[in-house]
Formats: C-alpha cells, sequence, structure tokens
C-alpha cells in the first residue's frame, strides 16, 4: 500500500533521513521505533506532504506523492494524527471532527461516521458541543483521532499517540488504534513506548539518527538484544 524508497530529508544543512525505505501493506499496523531526533517525525511528515524530501520518492496505491499537497494526499486516504494532538483549541468537539472531512460532500455518510465516531468515544458524544481546548489530555487525544477517521482513511499515521497521557488513557489509546487496524485500516505509527509498540503491531522499524538499522515482527524485535538494551531498559 505504502512504499517509501531511498528518502531523503533536510531540515538546512541538517539531514534528518538518510535514504530511508519502508513498506506498509494493506491491512498491517507498522510501528517505527527509535531515540528523539532519530526521524520518526520527519518521516510521517514527509509521507503527508508536510515536509517536501530532498531525495528519493513515496508511493501509495501506486500512485507517485512525493511532492504532492497535503490535501491531495488526504484525499487520496492518508489522514496524519499529529504529535500533540493539535485539535483546534477554540472550536467545539462537533466542529473539530467536522473539520476531518471537510473534502468530503456525502452529508448522509458524514452524519453517519460522526455518529459511529461517538458510538467509539462516548466521552466525546457526551461534550460535542464543549470546547476542545477544555477537554483533558486523554479527551483531547480521542478527538484527534476521531477526527483523522472522519475522513474515511485508508492508511492512518499516528504520531505519538502517547505522548502525555495517564497510563491507564495510554492502554485506552493502543487498544483504540488496534481497533482501528483490526477494522481494515491501514495504521503507520510512531511511538516511543517500545514494548507497547511492538507488542502490538505486526511489523516494527527502527530508525537511529535518521537511518533504519532493523526491521522486522514486533516479537522478532522485542527479542533482540540491543532493542532490549537501547530501548526496553533491559
Amino acid at each position: 500500500m505504502l512504499e517509501i524508497e531511498k528518502l531523503v530529508c533536510r531540515y538546512g544543512k541538517v539531514e534528518a533521513l538518510k535514504s530511508v525505505s519502508l513498506v506498509v501493506r494493506k491491512g498491517e499496523l507498522v510501528t517505527l521505533i527509535g531515540a528523539n531526533g532519530a526521524g520518526k517525525t520527519t518521516t510521517l511528515r514527509a509521507i503527508s506532504g508536510l515536509l517536501p524530501p530532498a531525495g528519493g520518492r513515496t508511493l501509495f496505491q501506486g500512485e507517485d506523492i512525493t511532492r504532492a499537497s497535503p490535501k491531495h494526499i488526504l484525499s487520496r486516504g492518508i489522514a496524519h494524527c499529529p504529535e500533540g494532538r493539535h485539535v483546534f483549541p477554540h472550536m467545539t468537539v462537533q466542529e473539530n471532527l467536522e473539520m476531518g472531512c471537510y473534502l468530503r460532500s456525502d452529508a448522509t455518510g458524514i452524519a453517519a461516521d460522526m455518529e459511529r465516531v461517538f458510538e467509539s468515544f462516548p466521552r466525546l458524544a457526551e461534550r460535542r458541543r464543549q470546547i476542545a481546548g477544555t477537554l483533558s489530555g486523554g479527551e483531547q487525544q480521542m478527538l484527534a483521532i476521531g477526527r483523522a477517521l472522519m475522513s474515511r482513511p485508508k492508511l492512518v499515521l499516528f504520531d505519538e499517540p502517547s505522548l502525555g497521557l495517564a497510563p491507564n488513557i495510554v492502554e485506552r489509546t493502543f487498544q483504540i488504534i488496534k481497533g482501528i487496524r483490526d477494522q481494515g485500516t491501514t495504521v503507520l505509527m510512531v511511538e516511543q513506548n517500545a514494548y507497547a509498540a511492538l507488542d502490538m503491531c505486526d511489523r516494527a522499524y527502527l530508525l537511529e539518527s535518521g537511518t533504519l538499522t532493523l526491521e522486522g515482527t514486533g516479537r522478532e524485535l522485542i527479542k533482540n538484544p540491543h532493542i532490549q538494551e537501547a530501548y526496553l531498559g533491559g
């Protein structure tokens, strides 16, 4: 479904990604782990069109989207749930969800998807007319996920979905992401909670200093001595 071939990204003279290649197959949950500054967020920004790459290419369902606009990439079926949630703080919960489907015109389908989001996130249903900036961190994360789903994506990019959340909310968030995959949506997730990410994914990649150094199933990487020592505290 998604193929990244020798992707190079720079911030000024700093090379953040160095010839990165990875594959996400339809229906998979793939996770990208690594330390702060390894290039994980940069990878997602390049995929979603927020950061034009300096080299390489990105293919989605066979189409070259390397230099496509974020709007076009969203219209093709890639939704980006960014680090830090980034809800629209002065808009209501419902208005935030409506922003997730601004490229759609099927009113009946939008209404049905809105109700599905509220069924999945009852707390959001209770707060649909509440200003998003007044929600708790966990509620804002639910809202960010719901907003991404409102575009009916084929692939969702999750950037650090557990960041800043209480442990019980982290567990619930990961359950929701697994549920999204189980319902047929493909997922590529960046996550610093390496053990949880590897435990829930189908396959994983390790990104270190802008270079992919390991790949395999989640279970394989959990058992890898380098992963255990550097990322799992073992």
